[in-house]
């Protein structure tokens, strides 16, 4: 019997890169990590076969490709996902190249850097008739004084550029509160020739989400809404705990824009539902596998994954009915979220225990696959002395303490 196509993932990612590996993994399909970490929590999996040290991000360009395309031809033209933006964007400007040894979905490089820079996503979607926040990319301080006459505190602050924002404030997103400190996290990033980051009104109400896949013709082969129930960090950040509810107006909004611009692959994007207008706008489209992605599972268990997977290597993708309420938690993100709500005075422990009721998957933890949870708490450990280093960078070069910081994005 042939073995299946294998299936490599580039740049893993805390939970994301070990979903990925456990989801292909039970269908039989060996899986690899590529990565330039040291740690991640996948590549301990038992469904991961090994572990390639190719590090595309902070080595040089032509060794990286060199190896990489090596790789593919050792291990017969695998499935290749990468589930970080610079992972995607390095793909899809490396494709001509990675088609030969590689399977892979394959938008267009100059919409994947587009849709990967918040500003220049905002633009488009506005282009494309999908609301969005109103925000700015200041080049000057009066450049933010003339935001502040028509945003109200408080002010999202979102990295355009999130490695030079990181290096220069210690974090990827902030919530600034007064104008203090929203001119303090300025002075930090402030770069007139080439800004790094953008303001963005606070727009109050529920966040929803997108999790799908597009074909060659931009079609929607499979895709489920749902809807953050906490996030961490608490105002900002990735979704902690999660549930997938359908919403007929997200799912428009979005397979008319992808269509609009011709999107082809994995898409993971995220709405906010303005109480004020009941308009839903964009804030984030990732055009890649997205950490939560499993939160989405269908009622047979297909997911953006296996979508890709069958898509990659000719096979049919059977239909799949989305399960109302289905909720999914990633156990360190919401527990460090509930403390801080809970010291917050924003959530009780009687109401934290209650919204655990109905989850029915585990982003770390998994009975058939035990080692890996066993093993995330190095992970978070190397996280966490990764933020206090760039924070400490952060405030020397500032001489000031840095607001909250979102060390996880």
């Amino acid at each position: 019997m042939t073995e299946p196509v294998p299936a490599a993932i580039l740049r893993s990612g805390h939970h994301g890169g070990l979903a990925i590996a456990r989801s292909l993994g039970r269908m039989g399909v060996p899986v690899y990590g590529v990565d330039g970490a040291r740690w991640e929590p996948a590549l301990s999996s038992r469904y991961c076969r090994g572990r390639f040290k190719i590090d595309i991000e902070g080595g040089p360009d032509g060794e990286s490709l060199r190896h990489l395309l090596d790789l593919g031809e050792r291990l017969g033209r695998p499935v290749l996902i990468p589930a970080t933006d610079a992972g995607a964007i390095w793909v899809a400007e490396h494709a001509e190249d990675l088609r030969r040894a590689y399977r892979f979905a394959a938008p267009d490089a100059h919409l994947v850097r587009t849709l990967c820079d918040k500003s220049r996503m905002q633009e488009l979607a506005a282009r494309s008739g999908v609301p969005t926040a109103l925000s700015l990319v200041p080049r000057s301080k009066s450049d933010v004084e003339r935001f502040l006459e028509t945003a109200a505190f408080p002010i999202v602050v979102k990295a355009t550029d999130a490695g030079r924002f990181r290096q220069r404030t210690g974090g990827t997103k902030f919530l600034a509160h007064s104008r203090s400190e929203l001119f303090q996290l300025y002075s930090r990033a402030e770069d007139r020739q080439e800004p790094c980051f953008l303001l963005q009104e606070f727009i109050p109400g529920e966040d929803w989400m997108f999790d799908g896949y597009f074909d060659q013709n931009s079609r929607c082969l499979f895709g489920v809404t749902g809807k953050k129930i906490r996030r961490f960090p608490v105002n900002t950040g990735v979704t902690s705990l999660g549930i997938c509810l359908d919403n007929e107006a997200v799912h428009k909004i979005t397979r008319d824009f992808m269509r609009a611009i011709g999107y082809q692959g994995i898409l993971d994007i995220g709405y906010r539902r303005d109480s004020r207008t009941g308009q839903y706008k964009v804030l984030d489209v990732n055009p890649r596998i997205g950490c939560t992605f499993r939160l989405f599972a269908a009622e047979n268990d297909m997911d953006v994954a296996r979508v890709l997977y069958l898509d990659m290597t000719g096979q049919p993708v059977a239909p799949a009915q989305a399960v109302e309420g289905r909720k999914w938690l990633v156990e360190d993100f919401d527990l460090f979220s509930a403390w801080r709500s809970w010291r917050r005075g924003a959530l009780s422990v009687r109401d934290w225990i209650r919204s655990l009721r109905g989850v029915q998957e585990l982003a770390c933890f998994a009975v058939d696959d035990p080692v890996p949870f066993l093993l995330m708490g190095v992970a978070d450990c190397s996280e966490l002395w990764r933020w206090f280093r760039c924070r400490r960078r952060a405030r020397a070069r500032a001489f000031s303490p840095a607001p909250e910081v979102n060390w996880t994005a």
